[in-house]
């Protein structure tokens, strides 16, 4: 077994070869196997977008103990190769409120980027039962007259959660349902906490009903927006708008709960949710613009709350001398000066 010395000079090694294209990009590669054993999700394709096809669609089963720590990892890694977009939802904004309502668009990623992140998304497809009837759709979409920059058909912010739990070691539908839709894992987390699902990996509770730690999920619901995990029990089986996030630092020094999501802004995306001290529990998130109604707990022991600091790839960032972090990261306090010193 590998010492963290060892771990340490490997890693220093693999940076320094990299080096001189991190420092022209504001992507950071995945990290060699070597450093983080994981299959990319683009390794589980082939071809080229309008042809592209699945070729793996296996899962790792690993022991629950193992899990929580590389649920935190996978999430944080992809986070990296999509740029480490940051949506800071701790910010109080300002309405107008004789002003219209008007729909926020954001700006859609340029050519080059679908083109290099199109491989990766479809991927994420690969572990859902629909994957390849959506595959097939989107093959349709690119080949369309916006080609490769065209949007996915379906929104996948499902689908990226469903492979970091495939990748992650829950490999058994039992443990967790994989699937195009959040709400069916939610349901399932469900009935576990009504002794329905004694298998399921995740059980769910109500925002503030139990300590949020690093690897847990955070969900809310647009329609219908649900306040309770009792408003979802009676409807479930029902289709809704949901949207799970991952949990990766609970950071008590700031009164904020980070989280990373798929299809956030059309990328993977860190959440900067506001949080407020509750008596037992610690840290809850409050505010927000879609209000969270369920909190998903994995059923492992806690690992630390700064886990997202810890994670392979951001041990990787701030040794990377040569690699320029984009300014979020600084101006959001999740990248420090000084952090470098102390890890490398």
């Amino acid at each position: 077994m590998k010492t963290m010395k060892t771990i340490l000079l490997a890693l220093a090694a693999a940076l320094a070869a990299a080096s001189a294209a991190y420092a022209q990009q504001a992507v950071f590669d995945r990290l060699s196997p070597d450093l983080f054993d994981v299959m990319p999700p683009s390794e589980r394709v082939r071809g080229a977008p309008g042809t592209m096809t699945i070729q793996q669609t296996s899962c790792r089963s690993l022991p629950l103990e193992e899990v929580r720590r590389r649920i935190v990892d996978l999430a944080v890694q992809e986070w990296g190769f999509f740029g480490f977009a940051v949506v800071d939802q701790t910010r109080i904004e300002t309405i107008d409120q004789g002003a219209p309502r008007t729909r926020r668009r954001w700006p859609r990623p340029s050519p080059e980027e679908s083109a290099r992140v199109a491989d990766s998304i479809a991927g994420y497809w690969t572990v859902t039962p629909d994957g390849d009837w959506i595959l097939n759709n989107q093959n349709g979409v690119w080949n369309g007259s916006r080609g490769v920059r065209a949007r996915w058909r379906y929104p996948w912010s499902a689908a990226f959660v469903s492979w970091v739990m495939c990748e992650g070691g829950l490999g058994d539908s039992s443990q967790f349902q994989r699937a195009v839709a959040h709400h069916i894992y939610i349901d399932q987390a469900i009935r576990a906490r009504d002794d329905g699902a004694p298998l399921a990996a995740f059980t769910a509770y109500d925002i503030g009903e139990a300590p949020i730690v690093p690897g847990d999920l955070l969900c809310s619901a647009r329609r219908p927006a649900y306040r309770s995990i009792a408003e979802r029990r009676r409807q479930m089986g029902d289709g809704a708008r949901t949207h799970c996030d991952i949990v990766v630092k609970v950071d008590a020094s700031r009164d904020r709960i980070l989280a990373i999501g798929g299809n956030v802004r059309g990328s993977v995306g860190l959440k900067l949710m506001q949080a407020v001290r509750e008596p037992d529990v610690g840290l809850r998130p409050e505010g927000g613009r879609r209000r969270l109604f369920a909190h998903l707990k994995l059923r492992a022991e806690p690992i630390e709350p700064d886990a997202l600091d810890t994670s392979p790839t951001m041990q990787a960032v701030v040794c990377a001398d040569r690699f320029r972090a984009p300014a979020q990261l600084a101006a959001a306090n999740v990248v420090t000066s000084g952090t470098s010193a102390a890890r490398c």
